[in-house]
């Protein structure tokens, strides 16, 4: 289940990122009393997320009566999730110049105002990752296998776990880590996962009898792609490619996957720099999490 170890790192790794600038922020303007509301929130935000991956995976078992009913579902949640991931993918790379420094302005003006709103402020920064990663991992999971199981959930958890070590130790400058190379190389696998759940949600489309075209392969590689074999559930797992897809299915994958790369692969154009000052780097200011000196805090 290598999809979705890699949705919960990349995932992980950028809520412990956001995590670890407001930390570091309050750390270094001498405000740790505030530390606890930022844990409040973080941990509100992992428990409405966990709830919302629930909630997704009971209205697919329970709640739905009919096959149809619960292809549909699968469906929609594929095309929401391969939504999901594009936008993710894009804001993280364009993002990652400012992010640090438009959090600790958040959280200042939070401080500001009091304990509330320094929960708030935490629980909004970190909840539209945890979100994301329940939709995601159902859609990726369901693409896989077929079902949302217990590998797959481990998978999940790992990469989360990893994500949050590798935080932990940027932050305590224990590990130097390229960030811009290491979204480069997760965003472009992600786009790949990413096909693939765009190309399940096609499948679950025609099983609904919502497009047509389900009996009409577009090749038939299983005679080489053996679907018993370790490397043919392997490439199902991570990308979803299958012996015998159907024409429509491939002409999704490809319409997604070809133009979607191309454009993120393509480097971005820097903003102008200031006089004396070299352009900014895409993760200079995610490397800059501990290192970056506090502002002043007015006292709430």
């Amino acid at each position: 289940m290598f999809a979705t170890y890699l949705i919960g790192l990349r995932e992980g790794l950028e809520a412990t990122l956001v995590v670890s600038i407001l930390v570091a922020f309050l750390v270094k303007s001498d405000r740790r009393n505030r530390l606890p509301h930022v844990w409040l929130g973080v941990g509100l935000a992992v428990a409405l997320s966990v709830f919302f991956g629930w909630m997704i995976e009971y209205t697919s078992a329970t709640l739905l009566n009919t096959s149809r009913e619960r292809e549909l579902f699968d469906a929609v949640t594929s095309v929401a999730a391969v939504v999901f991931v594009t936008w993710m993918i894009f804001w993280m790379r364009k993002a990652a110049r400012s992010i640090a420094g438009e959090l600790r302005g958040k959280l200042s003006e939070a401080l500001a105002v009091g304990a509330f709103a320094v929960t708030g402020m935490a629980f909004l920064a970190v909840i539209r990752e945890g979100l994301e990663t329940a939709l995601i991992f159902y859609s990726a999971a369901q693409s896989a296998a077929g079902g949302a199981g217990r590998s797959a959930l481990f998978a999940l958890v790992g990469g989360i776990l990893t994500a949050v070590v590798i935080g932990f130790l940027l932050y305590r400058s224990a590990l130097k880590l390229n960030l811009s190379k290491f979204f480069t190389w997760t965003g472009a696998l992600l786009i790949l996962v990413a096909a693939g759940i765009f190309k399940y949600g096609v499948h679950d489309f025609q099983e609904a009898d919502v497009l047509p075209g389900l009996s009409t392969h577009a090749f038939d590689i299983s005679g080489v792609l053996d679907p018993s074999t370790w490397y043919a559930a392997l490439l199902s797992g991570m990308f979803n490619i299958t012996p015998t897809p159907s024409l429509l299915e491939m002409v999704a994958w490809v319409a997604y996957a070809v133009p979607v790369m191309v454009l993120f692969l393509r480097k971005p154009g820097q903003p102008a720099a200031k006089p004396g000052q070299p352009a900014a780097k895409p993760a200079e200011a995610a490397k800059a999490v501990a290192e970056a000196p506090a502002g002043p805090v007015q006292p709430a």
